[in-house]
This record gives structure tokens, sequence and C-alpha cells, in this order.
């Protein structure tokens, strides 16, 4: 794992907690019915890369 994977796993742990409080959020208070899924899916990519960089 060289210096851009790492600082790639880094990027995408903190995009992936700040997707988790907006979609906290989201859930909290649902003012737009598409953000939900929208976020979910994005967290679900952001956790498949970071996966993916894990293993490689």
């Amino acid at each position: 794992m060289d210096k851009k994977d790492k600082k790639r796993m880094d990027v995408l742990q903190q995009k992936i907690a700040k997707l988790q409080q907006q979609l906290a959020g989201a859930k909290k208070q649902p003012d737009d019915p598409a953000e939900i899924p929208r976020l979910e899916k994005d967290l679900a990519a952001a956790h498949a890369e970071l996966s993916a960089l894990k293993n490689a």
C-alpha cells in the first residue's frame, strides 16, 4: 500500500463519517424522500471502495 492509497483511505473514512451523519439527520427529518436512498447508495459505494483498497 503506497502513500496514495493511504490518503484515499483517509478521505473515504472521512466521507463515510460525514455520510453517516447526514443519513442519521435525514432519517430523523425526512424532508426529501429521495435523499435517504441516495445517501445509503453513496455510503455503500464508499464502503465498497474502502474495502477494495484494504484488500488490495
